[in-house]
């Protein structure tokens, strides 16, 4: 799977992006956070709240309850504003 990270989403963890291989118990993008956030450090502090993180699978806004596939890719980030 493919992470893109976004925002200050991105600079908390610390990269742009990055290549995971999903654990097969991973089946939504809140488990996938969860198991992000694990990680600890960066990730911990990213995803603390999950009420501020936006998620695009394949480069499609959805929800955190979307399934994800190993080839996915998905990006992370925060809300955004319009202008």
């Amino acid at each position: 799977m493919q992470l893109l990270y976004f925002g200050w989403v991105r600079a908390r963890i610390g990269k742009v992006q990055e290549t995971v291989n999903l654990p097969t118990h991973i089946k939504d993008v809140s488990a996938l956070i969860k198991w992000l956030k694990k990680r600890g450090g960066g990730y911990h502090e990213a995803f603390q709240n999950l009420n501020l993180i936006r998620v695009a699978i394949n480069q499609e806004i959805t929800t955190l309850d979307a399934r994800v596939d190993p080839d996915d890719e998905v990006a992370l980030f925060p809300p955004m504003t319009g202008g």
